[in-house]
């Protein structure tokens, strides 16, 4: 197939690489010193999948209509990057690769004539250089939309993904979202202080923060009515569980995470924006739950607070010390 791909960081580079050494024809977007490298070197991958030096069709904005394209971009790139593309890909199947709760629906409005599902990628990739790619994590990605069973589509686009990583096609996809929106709330303390989500969650202190946002997220969820969607053997039960533990015991919710993630370095997708001077995402992660809260007319004060603390570090240019975040996060 030709597969037009929506922003070749991370993931983007990821998935490319791997559906380009699966057969596909593939072209990516890309801009700067990104684009540069790609043209001229290729995406070079290494980790959990293997080594791949794959070379690709690369430019600003996509130049062949393709048969499937994946949006790849960080959440607050992904409205202008469609619109960029809009006039040529409206009408072919969308995959939105994303954090946060707002990706298909940004897609559906902007390409009305695309059928757009959602995708949830717990993969863990470092893309600190143009071009390169490590992928330090390997895991089943989960695909589908709305918040019934798979429809064919889902399950078609699927398959096709799964001839070069695993994808599922699963029920219930707006709930797997909150429930990906509660393991993406491992991202912002590693980012403030620049650290690694191990060595983050290996501090107790820190631990606590990290559980103490999780916990929060679950809560709001709960109070907006949401179902949790089952991933990376997370669900309703266990996470409403978790919602009524007390911080000593939810700990164990981000260790068990810690484990999974083995001994390479994790440095999560909020910090490697911060270390290639780029915005974030955190708007779209902690503070999302800070929106949400807002709808029920409830506060998320640890959200608030990790959000500030993230924006500070983006203005600043360098991580914070650990006291400064035990200082203004309430746990």
């Amino acid at each position: 197939m030709k597969i037009g791909i929506i922003g070749a960081g991370a993931l983007g580079g990821t998935f490319a690489a791997l559906l380009a050494r699966a057969g596909h024809d593939v072209e990516v977007t890309a801009r700067g010193a990104g684009l540069a490298a790609i043209r001229e070197h290729g995406i070079r991958l290494s980790g959990g999948y293997g080594d791949a030096h794959v070379s690709v069709a690369a430019a600003e904005t996509l130049s062949v209509r393709p048969d499937l394209v994946l949006v790849c971009t960080k959440a607050q790139d992904a409205a202008a990057a469609i619109e960029a593309n809009a006039a040529l890909v409206d009408g072919v199947p969308v995959v939105v690769v994303q954090n946060g709760l707002d990706g298909v629906a940004t897609a559906e409005r902007l390409l009305p004539s695309s059928t757009c599902v959602g995708l949830l990628s717990i993969i863990a990739a470092n893309y600190t250089e143009p071009g390169v790619v490590r992928v330090t994590t390997p895991a089943t990605s989960y695909l589908g939309r709305g918040d019934g069973a798979p429809d064919a589509e889902s399950v078609r686009l699927a398959r096709i993904l799964s001839d070069a990583v695993p994808v599922v096609a699963i029920a219930g996809f707006r709930g797997a979202q909150w429930t990906k929106l509660v393991v993406n709330m491992v991202n912002a303390v590693p980012a403030i202080v620049g650290r690694s989500v191990q060595a983050v969650i290996d501090d107790r202190r820190l631990r606590r923060v990290v559980a103490a946002s999780m916990r929060e997220t679950v809560r709001v969820g709960i109070a907006r009515g949401v179902r949790f969607g089952s991933l990376q053997g997370l669900g309703d039960r266990r996470l409403r569980l978790f919602a009524r533990l007390p911080l000593a015991l939810g700990q164990v919710l981000p260790w068990l995470m810690r484990v999974r993630m083995g001994s390479v370095p994790n440095l999560g997708s909020t910090q490697q924006s911060v270390r290639r001077g780029q915005p974030t995402e955190i708007d779209f992660l902690n503070g999302a739950v800070v929106r949400e809260a807002a709808v029920v007319g409830r506060d998320a004060p640890v959200s608030r607070a990790l959000t500030a603390l993230v924006h500070e570090v983006e203005a600043a240019g360098a991580p914070l010390p650990d006291e400064r975040v035990l200082a203004a996060v309430p746990v």
